[in-house]
């Protein structure tokens, strides 16, 4: 079995997108803003939205199963304030929830969050736990980065982000640590900001000694972990400079790496440097990067190609593939296993 536990529902219907930009410009008049209820998308129209996309390139590619949750650049918790943001993360929950139940084989979802700048991140909970509860959410989103670029959060090893964690070793849920929207100009969204995040992430960690606190908290490190394989000997230094433990040890017990990189030196290396039980395949297709690399006639985001590709013996291409999403997400794996999968 293969799962992809990285993919984003990036082909929604248009009239999600129409409604957002409602909201938007009801920003500072609320009365104008739309009604949740106004918003209406047929069965059909979500049918259609993933057959023709997601699913169709599931089939072509090989993948069973993608863990879905709502677009990342769509989360843009910097717009409005925290009434926005929940009321905006609600609807786009629901609607990966559906397709969850529209092809309950090939889709399982996970929960953006209504963060918002400046807000206590505890009004996040009662959206994560009706996802859990009630829609069956394997996983969710955290952006550390709110403020689109800007950076005005503590980092997340403050006590500021503890009532997330403890709900997440609660539910025994992992968080895929995910920015949104760029809104600083030095920063393009997906070719810097994204990595940039991947990459300060891990380097908050590391500064910090948040697992002692968390030994059960998973976080995954998306695009591959940004910087961090490639400068793994940085890292590995930084830490001894600092007299913390070894990574291994340090923080490879709790974080965890994807294989959205669009190159096969990429993977690579990826494989090379980052122990297989810390790598879960995934690809974000129809994501960031969506066409064709002129070097090898594919697409960019057939990460499977890749993983095929590289150095690695069938057990461990099979944790990469299927056994480490199941260690990582719990729920995920029960879910399966009630399937009879």
């Amino acid at each position: 079995m293969i799962i992809d536990i990285h993919g984003h529902y990036t082909t929604a219907p248009k009239a999600l997108e129409n409604w957002r930009n409602r909201q938007i410009a009801a920003l500072g008049n609320p009365t104008d803003a739309p009604r949740p209820s106004e918003l209406q998308i047929s069965d059909d129209e979500l049918r259609e939205s993933i057959e023709t996309n997601q699913l169709r390139l599931m089939r072509e590619r090989g993948l069973d199963l993608t863990v879905f949750s709502p677009r990342a650049s769509f989360m843009a918790h910097h717009i409005g304030d925290f009434n926005v943001s929940s009321t905006w993360a609600a609807i786009c929950n629901e609607l990966c929830y559906r397709v969850s139940q529209l092809f309950p084989d090939n889709f399982i979802p996970a929960a953006m969050l209504p963060q918002s700048p400046g807000v206590d991140v505890a009004t996040c909970i009662p959206e994560l736990v009706k996802c859990v509860e009630q829609y069956g959410n394997v996983a969710i989103n955290l952006n550390p980065d709110p403020s689109g670029g800007h950076w005005t959060s503590p980092p997340l090893s403050d006590r500021y982000w503890y009532p997330v964690y403890e709900k997440m070793v609660e539910y025994d849920i992992p968080a895929m640590v995910h920015v949104s929207t760029s809104c600083n100009a030095c920063f393009h969204t997906t070719g810097a900001h994204y990595l940039n995040a991947d990459t300060t992430a891990f380097m908050q960690c590391l500064t910090s000694d948040l697992f002692r606190d968390f030994p059960a908290l998973k976080f995954v490190i998306p695009h591959g972990g940004g910087a961090v394989p490639y400068h793994w000997g940085r890292f590995r230094g930084l830490a001894q400079e600092m007299k913390k433990p070894l990574l291994e040890e340090h923080l490879l017990k709790n974080i965890f790496f994807d294989t959205c990189v669009y190159h096969q030196p990429g993977i690579d290396l990826l494989t090379k440097v980052i122990p297989v039980d810390n790598i879960l395949f995934a690809s974000e297709m129809i994501g960031a990067v969506r066409g064709v690399d002129p070097q090898t006639g594919h697409y960019f985001d057939d990460t499977k190609r890749y993983v095929e590709a590289a150095d690695m013996n069938p057990e461990q291409r099979a944790k990469i593939y299927e056994g480490n999403a199941r260690r990582v997400y719990p729920r995920l794996d029960a879910a399966l296993k009630a399937q009879g999968r």
